[in-house]
């Protein structure tokens, strides 16, 4: 098996170019200071959190093949339209069935992102559940479809973080709302649909890739902003690290 043909973006050109577009965008924002408060509320500098998202984005090229499922047909060099964005079918030849890989820009950085943020500001009640009610949906709403894997519709996940978020934890909505949303799209898109695998005769079902992965980042985009905003008003130097209380 070539590992070159495990490597491609998810999405066709004119899809990803979308996401790239948003990217720029927020580069913009954050150079001019607009958005400046909304990655200081999650945690992590301006800096470390456009590193973040280009690496989340450039990232989405590279799986990590863990596990082969035998299958009899394989999809090959298609692209798949599911709810108006464009899913790419790689090339493959001599394929040996569906490869289940890791996707390092999908999975591999949010699930470290996230475990970041709860270890630094122990929001373990809240982040439990908050991952909890986003697999709960994104289960419940993910569709098995042939030659790309399981996929969600766009919006989904980011707009399901930022309700979960805000009424979890206004003051944390903005961790919250990171941790919410790329651990429970993984976990209920992706590893709760693991069964349902077999037979679409995808030649790679990507964990946080195709299907998943722009929902992934747009979590990290749109929902970490719109658990953010209620709190604008409040002050922007409220720290989300919770501290320990202490008699004055």
């Amino acid at each position: 098996m070539p590992s070159s043909q495990l490597h491609y973006l998810p999405l066709t050109p004119p899809s990803f170019s979308i996401l790239v577009g948003l990217l720029v965008l927020l580069v913009v924002f954050i150079q001019l200071g607009i958005l400046r408060y909304a990655y200081i509320s999650i945690g992590v500098s301006s800096r470390a959190a456009l590193l973040l998202l280009f690496g989340s984005l450039f990232g989405s090229y590279v799986n990590i093949p863990v596990a082969e499922l035998a299958e009899q047909q394989i999809m090959s060099g298609r692209e798949i339209t599911y709810f108006g964005m464009h899913y790419v079918v790689p090339v493959v030849l001599d394929w040996p069935g569906t490869v289940i890989a890791v996707n390092v820009g999908g999975a591999l950085i949010p699930t470290v992102m996230s475990i970041y943020l709860l270890v630094r500001s122990r929001l373990w009640y809240e982040g439990f559940l908050a991952t909890a009610c986003v697999a709960t949906v994104c289960h419940l709403l993910a569709d098995p479809v042939p030659g790309v894997g399981i996929a969600l519709p766009l919006l989904v996940p980011a707009l399901t973080t930022a309700i979960a978020a805000l009424l979890l934890s206004r003051q944390y909505a903005a961790p919250v709302a990171y941790i919410g949303g790329s651990l429970g799209t993984l976990i209920g898109a992706d590893l709760l649909n693991l069964d349902k695998l077999q037979g679409l005769g995808a030649p790679v079902a990507s964990i946080g890739g195709a299907g998943t992965f722009d929902g992934v980042f747009l979590t990290g985009i749109a929902a970490v902003l719109i658990a953010s905003i209620p709190r604008r008003s409040a002050g922007a130097n409220t720290s989300p690290e919770r501290q320990p209380t202490s008699a004055q």
